[in-house]
């Protein structure tokens, strides 16, 4: 620094001045960064970044869908969720089912697609690519649907086959200690073509020299596996591991529609966090309550965002 303010003292041109040169030749980039990207930012902010200030602010105030005074009660509203064991449950349910479902569904959408990547006859690759990736293609609501009447307890298809087998039929989705590892085998089920292809992009991105050297010098293939491809895929698994966290503990849609109703389990005890805010912020329309509740979830996935990259992120 010092030496830049000599320098500029030398010559006899101040601060501004150099920076109006600089602007003359960067401007024009400058421009054209600011053009494409400032709409985004824009975008960014509003659909993002100010919401989440909005709910801070809401989940401060005694904040009611239809009342028109919505007091200042500071962290009431947090002192009430670490007592309420309805939100205890919802936190131990989406936990265990992120705990479940993450490395489940990772493990399995890496095995696949280290077998994809190999060189197969004919067509069959693009086949079995195919298949294992129609499962992504509906929404999730629909799937649900679907998975609700295998789930059947009397109709469905599930039982009619584990009826062969001498096995009792079960209420899936009645039994509260089913409820939950049936919902995470269809959430599972569904996930891994999605993380198949974007594991089976970054296996495509690893040279084939690095395999051809180890081959040369006799590794097996768990060598070539733990040495060469885990190690290069460290960038990738880091970002699907962070990103099927996001993912595992916004769970709702799967929840809401296979519990809800005459099939679901008694008294709920399927409830997750955002199905617990949408109860609490459309159903009994306790907006500064459920706010409150965002901001919990906020911070957890933001600690665990951060664990994740301190652990798992590559080593330079």
């Amino acid at each position: 620094m010092s030496d830049l303010v000599s320098n500029t003292a030398q010559s006899g041109v101040g601060p501004w001045a150099r920076w109006r040169s600089q602007w003359r030749w960067y401007g024009p980039q400058w421009k054209y960064c600011l053009a494409v990207l400032g709409p985004v930012c824009l975008a960014y902010l509003v659909i993002r970044i100010i919401p989440i200030f909005d709910t801070a602010w809401m989940s401060l105030h005694n904040w009611s869908l239809v009342k028109p005074v919505r007091p200042f009660i500071g962290l009431d509203n947090y002192v009430k969720l670490a007592g309420d064991p309805l939100f205890r449950m919802a936190l131990s349910n989406t936990t265990l089912f992120a705990v479940v479902t993450v490395p489940v569904t990772l493990v399995l959408a890496f095995t696949v697609a280290v077998l994809l990547d190999r060189p197969m006859r004919g067509r069959l690759e693009n086949v079995y690519k195919f298949l294992f990736f129609l499962p992504v293609v509906p929404t999730m609501v629909p799937v649900s649907v679907v998975w609700k009447w295998i789930y059947d307890p009397s109709y469905g298809i599930l039982n009619y086959a584990l009826g062969f087998l001498g096995v009792p039929p079960q209420g899936w989705l009645i039994n509260s200690k089913l409820a939950i590892w049936a919902i995470i085998l269809m959430t599972v089920w569904k996930s891994v073509g999605y993380y198949k292809v974007l594991l089976l992009a970054g296996l495509k991105d690893i040279p084939v020299d690095y395999y051809e050297a180890a081959s040369i010098d006799g590794a097996t293939g768990w060598q070539r596996l733990t040495q060469i491809t885990i190690p290069l895929m460290r960038p990738m698994l880091l970002f699907n591991v962070v990103i099927a966290t996001i993912f595992a503990y916004n769970v709702f849609a799967q929840v809401y529609v296979m519990t809800e109703g005459p099939q679901g389990s008694p008294a709920n005890p399927v409830r997750v966090i955002v199905m617990d805010m949408y109860e609490n912020g459309f159903r009994y329309l306790k907006m500064g309550y459920a706010s409150a509740e965002a901001m919990v979830l906020l911070v957890i996935v933001f600690a665990l965002t951060i664990f994740e990259f301190r652990f798992l992120r590559p080593k330079v």
